[in-house]
């Protein structure tokens, strides 16, 4: 059912008496977004003002039903632009009850890693890619039981017939300036009903938290139009585009004079770990990294200036001014943030002690 925002609009505006709403996001143990509310009495200035929280891991698939309790870490905090005022968003890891963090709790490595390197001062941009679904599972708009004219005209479409749900795109993206997420912009992309927006430049953890909320925003925004959003890599087989989460990468040395040169190294370092980005890079990605509709094969890594068919694109920009940034295109659109912008940093910059991005991930 599509929420009938004039009815809600006469409770939401009514006096809150002092009280702030913030609501508790977390991923839960199938990469998902999960949330719940809580009423606080006044709004915190920072993070370390919010109390921990916990919640039901046997029903999220991250603790058994007979130990379940999982608690709930404030991490970073957002306007809320659903309920407006001072109501907040709160970002949260999980944490067991024995003090170590979850099995899906991946930020925490990755904190580690981006704390330890900050002298690097990393900028990521990631830009994700989604595909929008009717409340049948259907791709939103396209004929009942056939198909869209072929790919060509969808790209950075305009008018009916070459774009759908534009609304919800729009409503999204001013959701996200609202929240302070850093989105730098929008498009529509090769399929019919699928889109983009970009998130950064973000400096170390950041990315990956403006990513989480962004996707818990985006669902959503979903709810009021009655619309489905999916990240699956590979949404419909055939000669149709997958959706991927290009990763956009910078160092401090990358965006100095010459900086080509960090970059040429940083990517002959990947080559090298090939296998063990691919392991983190999406669940399904096989499905989309088959050396056809602009990815390079899952098979091996290559690498090349303006060239969308390879693992990692050195943009024509950079190339040209001797400095900049990397793309890296080999991650999915289901990507952990985390893993993804933790094992990257963890292969340019340099692994430490007690942090291992690739051994951390369990897959279950």
């Amino acid at each position: 059912m599509v929420s009938n925002t004039a009815t809600l609009s006469k409770y939401a505006n009514l006096d809150q008496r002092g009280k702030v709403l913030a609501e508790y996001i977390w991923i839960d143990g199938t990469n998902n977004m999960r949330s719940k509310c809580k009423t606080l009495d006044s709004l915190p200035k920072s993070v370390d003002e919010l109390p921990e929280w916990n919640f039901d891991g046997s029903s999220t698939e991250q603790a058994p039903g007979d130990n379940s309790d999982i608690y709930l870490r404030p991490v970073a905090i957002y306007r809320d632009p659903f309920r407006g005022g001072d109501n907040i968003l709160v970002l949260a890891e999980c944490w067991n009850n024995d003090g170590t963090p979850n099995k899906t709790n991946y930020r925490h490595e990755c904190a580690k890693l981006m704390e330890a390197h900050k002298d690097q001062e990393i900028w990521f941009g990631i830009e994700q890619e989604y595909t929008l679904l009717d409340k049948y599972d259907n791709i939103y708009g396209w004929p009942k039981g056939g198909f869209p004219a072929p790919q060509g005209p969808y790209y950075c479409g305009v008018g009916t017939g070459k774009v759908n749900c534009r609304d919800i795109v729009e409503a999204h993206y001013k959701a996200c300036l609202y929240a302070g997420i850093d989105i730098s912009g929008v498009n529509a992309e090769v399929m019919p009903s699928q889109w983009e927006y970009q998130v950064g430049p973000c400096e170390g953890i950041s990315m990956g938290d403006e990513l989480t909320v962004s996707r818990y925003m985006l669902h959503r925004v979903g709810e009021d139009f009655g619309v489905k959003v999916t990240f699956h890599p590979k949404p419909l087989k055939g000669d149709w585009n997958g959706a991927g989460c290009h990763t956009n990468v910078s160092t401090r040395d990358m965006r100095a004079e010459g900086g080509i040169k960090a970059i040429e190294n940083a990517i002959e370092k990947l080559s090298k770990r090939h296998a063990e980005h691919i392991a983190v890079y999406g669940e399904d990605n096989e499905q989309r990294l088959t050396g056809r509709h602009e990815t390079a094969s899952m098979e091996c890594f290559s690498s090349g200036v303006a060239n969308r068919g390879a693992s990692v694109r050195i943009p024509r920009s950079v190339a040209k001014e001797g400095k900049g940034y990397f793309e890296d295109r080999r991650p999915a659109s289901n990507i952990d943030p985390y893993l993804v912008t933790g094992i990257i940093t963890e292969t340019i910059c340099g692994q430490i002690p007690d942090a291992d991005m690739y051994q951390s991930y369990q897959k279950e």
